[in-house]
């Protein structure tokens, strides 16, 4: 079997961030202000790691569900994986072209119409002009913004963003998909018509990669987990230990519960 991703001991920090109050901007006394600057400055236990010491393979096909709560490195991983971001230590191999949305409208240009950022998104995601122009009905069709297609998508809701990102990204002949909670944003026919994508990449031998905190949405699109805690791997294997092991699936989870109960009846439509 052919491996699609390999991810190896793959360590990324980042620096906190310090915002000096507006007392200290205003400060008349400049080497006062100085040296709280100074002292401000962040050393080197001012770095945090939003990863550290990752490491797994995927083999082209998969179906992996990224879990974790926030902020245990969900999104920079995949960065990493879409060639958004390098590691500051070890390394990330990947087979293939890559596709998929990480974040709602990223790399739409607000004053260009929702068109012209097709053209520039699909450019973004290695497809040629004669590759976007033989998809660009399907692509308008799925995106459905009607006559604002032709309006600065800088004028779109949060909503149409997604519509229009997702569109784009789900129409590219890619080995490699990634989709960071996109099905968050958007109406239920919107939602309906993602999930329903997304099970035709899953089942045409592309590999996924797919964040959610839905443990119902795992459940139906993917074959594995692998579960983030603080920047490290806590868990890699079958989805239903994965969900036992985050506790989804306790009595305590109500919210959680309700929202796979609202995703079941959505998915059986499909």
């Amino acid at each position: 079997m052919t491996t699609s991703i390999v991810v190896d001991n793959v360590t990324k920090s980042f620096r906190y961030q310090y915002q000096r109050t507006l007392k200290q901007m205003l400060r008349p006394d400049r080497r006062k202000r100085s040296a709280e600057e100074a002292a401000d400055k962040p050393s080197g236990k001012d770095m945090f790691k939003a990863l550290d010491g990752v490491s797994f393979e995927v083999q082209q096909g998969e179906s992996i569900g990224l879990m974790g709560l926030n902020g245990s490195g969900k999104s920079t991983l995949l960065k990493m994986v879409s060639g958004v971001m390098v590691p500051d230590e070890g390394q990330v191999l990947t087979r293939g072209r890559i596709s998929g949305l990480i974040a709602t409208g990223a790399g739409f240009h607000n004053e260009l119409t929702g068109r012209d950022n097709i053209y520039m998104n699909a450019a973004m995601l290695g497809m040629s002009k004669e590759e976007t122009d033989a998809k660009f009905d399907d692509i308008a069709a799925f995106a459905d913004v009607g006559r604002q297609l032709d309006m600065p998508v800088g004028n779109y809701s949060s909503g149409q963003f997604a519509r229009l990102g997702f569109a784009v990204a789900v129409h590219v002949d890619c080995d490699i998909f990634i989709a960071d909670e996109v099905l968050a944003v958007g109406d239920r026919p919107f939602k309906r018509k993602c999930l329903k994508r997304m099970k035709e990449i899953r089942e045409s031998g592309i590999t996924m990669f797919y964040v959610s905190h839905s443990a119902g949405s795992v459940k139906r699109m993917c074959d594995r987990a692998i579960v983030l805690e603080k920047g490290r791997v806590g868990f890699d294997g079958d989805v239903d230990e994965a969900i036992r092991y985050l506790h989804y699936d306790g009595d305590e989870e109500d919210d959680g519960e309700e929202v796979d109960e609202r995703d079941d009846a959505l998915a059986s439509d499909i």
